[in-house]
């Protein structure tokens, strides 16, 4: 049998969870993780992991594996994505990838570039080093020294700046000479194997689902979540740091009143409206070619979500 794969791309809060456990159940299919913060231990409400209910009555993997003190990257993803993806095909079941993280995607279908190994003490150091300079700085500094890399990195991503700098400070070659010399083979090219579907949203409904979850998080005991997660005093730098409102609770912990929810709700919908915003662009950039599957239409209408999976199914079996 051919080894076929099913990928669903989508912003947060778009409902691809929802319609990977659909498609899963006639299908047998196995939910892997490919969002960047799903992958961690502690956070299973505040970063909207599937529930302990789901993930009994549907193999899931790669969920919650990742202990918060590991500097995660796509690479680590890539190497832990793979024998996971040999297991369930050797068990004749179909891989059913569903994130929000476009890079993970991308990585999977296009390859990634090797760069050099940094220890945590190498990292510590460098980003102390710099702690006084300004991200807009910093970025002066890439683009002078490697203006490809620097055109490549969002705006205002320090981690990403820094990081890049970090490489050429060590190795005396650029991220970008690294990414061009170094790429590895892709695990899941994009032939008739592998099945895409990415749910863009239309921004207003996306919104609104954005603030009723993050409601429903604090209701579920996100807030008892984020608390106990900063108790364990991380490194301010560490990626699972800028989990939704972790951010804002660790800045209430000197307020003698205690966090502000009002205040924490306001700013952690606007950063995870941000956050969607960002996903969507990405998306619209980056995978042009992936069809549209629009999630307000069979979230509402169970006939149309039946339609769709039919279709992914019978496409499917034609490539089996």
């Amino acid at each position: 049998m051919t080894n076929r794969a099913v990928l669903i791309a989508g912003p947060t809060a778009s409902g691809k969870s929802g319609f990977a456990m659909a498609l899963a159940k006639p299908l047998g299919g196995v939910i892997v993780n490919a969002d960047s913060m799903q992958v961690y231990d502690g956070l299973r409400i505040l970063t909207a992991r599937p529930s302990p209910d789901d993930e009994q009555a549907l193999p899931h993997r790669l969920y919650g594996h990742v202990a918060p003190e590991t500097r995660y990257s796509v690479g680590g993803w890539l190497r832990d994505v793979a024998p996971v993806l040999d297991d369930i095909w050797s068990n004749g079941q179909l891989p059913i990838l569903v994130g929000g993280t476009g890079l993970y995607f991308k990585a999977l279908t296009q390859g990634i570039a090797e760069t050099p190994h940094i220890s945590e003490a190498e990292h510590a150091a460098f980003v102390a080093d710099h702690a006084d300079i300004d991200v807009q700085d910093l970025q002066a500094q890439l683009a002078l020294v490697d203006p490809i890399s620097s055109n490549r990195i969002e705006r205002n991503d320090r981690q990403r700046t820094l990081r890049a700098l970090m490489i050429l400070d060590h190795t005396g070659r650029t991220l970008s000479d690294w990414q061009r010399s170094a790429m590895q083979n892709a695990l899941l090219p994009l032939d008739q194997t592998v099945h895409r579907v990415l749910m863009p949203a239309d921004r207003a409904w996306l919104y609104a689902r954005i603030e009723k979850r993050f409601l429903t998080m604090l209701d579920e005991g996100g807030e008892a979540e984020a608390m106990s997660l900063l108790q364990r005093g991380l490194a301010p730098g560490l990626p699972v740091m800028s989990a939704i409102s972790l951010p804002h609770y660790a800045a209430s912990l000197d307020s003698p009143e205690g966090p502000d929810r009002a205040s924490i709700v306001e700013k952690s919908v606007r950063d995870t409206r941000r956050y969607a915003k960002r996903q969507m662009t990405w998306f619209r950039n980056q995978m042009a070619d992936w069809p549209r599957l629009d999630p307000m239409q069979w979230i509402k209408n169970d006939d149309k979500m039946l339609k769709d999976l039919q279709q992914i199914a019978q496409e499917l079996e034609k490539r089996a």
